[in-house]
């Protein structure tokens, strides 16, 4: 698996995982890129990701939702706050309602990737950022570590194929 470290900062308010893959930057770019291919990856394996909207530049807005083994949809939001292809990506993460629509009081977390060469390869940096030790918290006991992990060791299989 390309997951090689996942930190829990709770003095920073920051999750950050680090993945490293065999494949050139720009190939692990358009996994985030293309919507087709982030429905590939985003959310863990028992949870596929159907995107709605797609729109990759500053501003833009991403919306998705995620479909449980039950069939019951999450529903998820990101504004896009700046984007460097193929290098970079910040946006703001929340949960949205059956409508789409931001949930209020609800975890939101900004989030800044990276992708650099690395050994041949390219390393991502993933690091979400929380505004309270509360809402950190209550996204780690609902398994987005964990989540983020299982998502994140999807893109082997899809950058080898």
């Amino acid at each position: 698996m390309s997951v090689t470290s996942v930190d829990k900062d709770f003095d920073q308010l920051t999750l950050t995982l680090i993945a490293d893959f065999t494949a050139p930057v720009g190939e692990v770019w358009q996994l985030w890129a293309d919507p087709r291919r982030l429905e590939r990856w985003w959310g863990p394996p028992t949870y596929p990701a159907t995107f709605e909207a797609h729109d990759l530049t500053p501003g833009g807005d991403v919306t998705y939702f995620m479909t449980g083994p039950e069939g019951e949809k999450h529903r998820g939001w990101w504004r896009v706050t700046s984007i460097d292809p193929p290098h970079g990506l910040d946006f703001t993460d929340g949960f949205a309602d059956q409508d789409g629509k931001p949930t209020a009081g609800a975890p939101v977390s900004t989030v800044r990737m990276r992708l650099t060469e690395h050994e041949g390869g390219t390393r991502m940096e993933l690091r979400s950022a929380f505004d309270s030790r509360e809402q950190m918290e209550q996204m780690i006991e609902m398994g987005a570590a964990e989540g983020l992990s299982a998502a994140i060791g999807q893109m082997d299989a899809l950058l080898a194929g």
